[in-house]
């Protein structure tokens, strides 16, 4: 007989409850939870090897986030109609979900586990991703798979000055604050976000409100557990220990190792005295040891360095590289290194090197992101490579990486706050090539990107730099080390590392992961307040490169003007089946962009050449132009009559040119006087209000002929036409 399904529900605030199920779906998963808001609902499924593979060195974990487009009623848009590989909103919420778990797992726990979160049904007013690691962590609750805590996530939105947890779609699109933020009970564990200038008090105060509200998840989770009757976890193989070989590691390395990270020596420097000592090492062992002593060896070998470098900083306040605690790497940074993008800057930080591109785009250009609750076009994206020659390294080139995804993604949404609004008629396309990279690329590209907006004239009203931030504390004695500008080496090292970018003014982006249990919130304002200083230095030389944006695009530059028209013309620009505008666009080489903007049609038009541009512009103009009595045109004959001639003398516009008003001479015949295709100047002279007919003259623009003038008054005092 099927057991019954277990649900907790509780209230996430304000009246909106969130539920937990467990034991109706996917029961054959070692964890298997439904989470649901509304007719939001995520399926989440972990699975776990019960053995390591063999030789298996690192914790290796999988989270998948994938939305159905069954799940709004949609299709997908792709060429086979089924979901593909995941997109970068997917992927986004796929590393959030992974930054928070990894550290739930024992050190020594090295087997395969997958977490797979499907959206089964969506909200149109509740975002998934809120729900999304709450889904994870209750599957790997009621699961026996060996985690150390329950943990959770939510959003944080400030929305007209008061902060929301988990605010719904409507209110996030008119929140200047959004954080998402991962914890467990006591510690906090995940924070990413952007802000519209924040203050580091504010971003504080966010985490607060934010803790408060996941404990009220965890506790959910506790009871949800309970009433599975999970009490227990799994054993698991440990990795293999030689408590007598590891001694002798450290009596070989430990004194060098020290010495080679007092040098203050470069990365490769570095690495290689690391290397040949290591080599030494292995040496030292003799012929007798077996392969699995030598890799247990390195492992050794590497735990040890990791422990003498943080030792060293912390009590030498000595860095690898020489420099103090705050002090930022020597800063070199350039704009228009390259002669044809339409922005570009070279951005260098110790080792670190950015070359960044600013390409200007049409609305065509837009991007489309897709997810199953809506599709929005994006007029402002990032794109950001890692290729590994940057790192003096040989690796296979298979497109885009998670972390490569990740990393732009941060520098988009920092540099997104400094954006124009919708007005700003251009598509924006930055791309960041990393060409060097000893620690913080991401915080390069967001440098890089802002000095290359304002060389491409985009109207970028300040600056935004980042810096990336290292924490190393040490719970024996109470000592911590707040290190700016991290290295490569450094990066893993630490207890919090985080990254911080920001205007002068206030706080743009912010990624960190914490992994010190009881961090003081004291400790957290002073690692963020070393960073603002961080982040000023860099501004400071920043602005020395470019004060402010270019006035205007380079002459390369796609040239833009936007003109409004009335709503009634819209059809007559565009034209039967979009033949007007399509000649318009080829005959000036010009792209055009023409939406309904409430009773106005706006008209955005983009050319290469200025020409080209003025050309596209008159055409448009005299499309829309209402003729006017006693203007002048330049008129093009249509057809000829016995009559007269019938001109257009504005697109869409034809009068008569009688025959009489053809020339002050009178003309007998049409003949050999005018014919189809001629251009003749008019005067519009009259419009019959009945008909709506227009009159036309040519020979009130042509001087009259001598003996021609008004006729003389007879004797009577009066004229013959009186």
């Amino acid at each position: 007989m099927l057991s019954q399904p277990i649900s907790v529900t509780f209230d996430i605030g304000g009246g909106r409850m969130v539920s937990i199920e467990t034991g109706k779906l996917a029961r054959q998963a070692d964890g298997a939870v439904t989470v649901r808001q509304g007719n939001c609902i995520i399926l989440a499924t972990v699975v776990a090897n019960k053995d390591p593979k063999e030789g298996q060195e690192f914790f290796p974990l999988s989270v998948d986030y994938q939305e159905k487009f069954a799940s709004a009623g949609r299709i997908p848009g792709s060429f086979f109609k089924r979901e593909a590989r995941l997109n970068d909103y997917e992927i986004l919420t796929s590393r959030l979900i992974d930054r928070a778990l990894r550290p739930l797992f024992p050190e020594d726990y090295f087997c395969d586990v997958q977490v797979l979160l499907s959206l089964v049904s969506s909200d149109a007013e509740v975002m998934p991703d809120s729900l999304a690691c709450l889904a994870a962590s209750a599957a790997l609750a009621v699961s026996d798979i060996p985690i150390k805590e329950i943990i959770s996530e939510v959003r944080i939105g400030r929305v007209d000055g008061q902060l929301v947890v988990n605010p719904s779609r409507t209110e996030l699109e008119k929140a200047d604050m959004e954080f998402m933020i991962a914890a467990t009970e006591k510690n906090l564990m995940m924070v990413e976000g952007e802000a519209k200038e924040c203050s580091e008090e504010d971003l504080v105060k966010a985490l607060d409100i934010a803790h408060s509200a996941i404990r009220v998840h965890i506790k959910a989770q506790e009871e949800l557990r309970t009433k599975a009757g999970v009490t227990g976890k799994r054993d698991y193989t440990k990795p293999v220990t030689n408590e007598e070989l590891q001694q002798k590691v450290t009596a070989f390395t430990k004194d060098r190792i020290y010495e080679i990270s007092r040098k203050g020596s470069s990365k490769h420097e570095r690495s290689d005295a690391y290397d040949q000592l290591k080599d030494e090492l292995i040496a030292s062992l003799g012929e007798e040891v077996t392969d699995a002593d030598k890799k247990l060896a390195k492992k050794y070998y590497a735990d040890l360095q990791w422990e003498v470098v943080r030792n060293m900083i912390l009590d030498d306040r000595i860095r690898l590289d020489g420099r103090s605690l705050e002090q930022v790497r020597p800063l070199a940074m350039e704009i228009d290194p390259l002669p044809t993008p339409h922005g570009s800057a070279l951005f260098t930080r110790g080792e670190t090197q950015s070359l960044t591109t600013v390409t200007l785009g049409t609305p065509l250009d837009e991007l489309l992101i897709e997810s199953a609750a809506k599709s929005v076009d994006s007029k402002f994206f990032l794109h950001y490579n890692f290729p590994p020659f940057s790192t003096g390294e040989v690796k296979m080139m298979r497109g885009q990486s998670r972390r490569e995804v990740g990393h732009g993604n941060l520098a988009m949404r920092s540099l997104r706050q400094m954006m124009p609004g919708s007005e700003y008629p251009y598509t924006v396309r930055v791309v960041s090539d990393i060409l060097e990279s000893n620690g913080s690329s991401s915080m390069a590209t967001v440098c890089a990107g802002s000095l290359a907006l304002m060389d491409a004239g985009v109207p970028f009203p300040k600056h935004v730099s980042g810096v990336a931030m290292g924490l190393i504390t040490r719970s024996a004695d109470g000592k911590y080390a707040i290190l700016t500008d991290i290295l490569g080496d450094e990066d893993h090292l630490g207890d919090m590392d985080f990254k911080v970018t920001g205007t002068r003014e206030g706080i743009c982006g912010v990624q960190m992961d914490i992994k010190v249990d009881g961090l003081a919130m004291s400790t957290m304002r002073e690692a963020l307040e070393q960073a603002r200083k961080g982040r000023l230095h860099i501004l400071d030389a920043m602005y020395q490169t470019i004060e402010a944006s270019r006035p205007e695009v380079k002459p390369h530059a796609p040239r833009m003007v936007k003109i409004f028209i009335d709503k009634e013309f819209i059809g007559a620009v565009i034209g039967p089946q979009g033949k007007i505008i399509q000649e318009i666009q080829r005959e000036t080489g010009t792209t055009i962009n023409l939406e309904e903007v409430g009773n106005f049609g706006e008209v955005s038009i983009f050319s290469p050449a200025k020409e080209g541009l003025d050309k596209a512009v008159t055409w448009i103009k005299s499309i829309v132009a209402q003729p006017e009595v006693g203007s002048v045109y330049e008129a093009k004959v249509k057809s000829v009559m016995p009559y007269g001639a019938f001109v257009e003398f504005l697109p869409g516009k034809q009068g008569l040119l009688h025959i009489s008003e053809i020339s002050h001479k009178r003309l007998e015949t049409m003949e050999g006087v005018l014919k189809e295709g001629d251009m003749v100047k008019v005067k519009l002279i009259g419009l019959d209000q009945k008909t709506g007919k227009f009159k036309l003259s040519r020979k009130v623009l042509m001087p009259k002929p001598e003996g021609q003038g008004a006729p003389k008054a007879p004797a009577g005092g009066r004229s013959e036409q009186e």
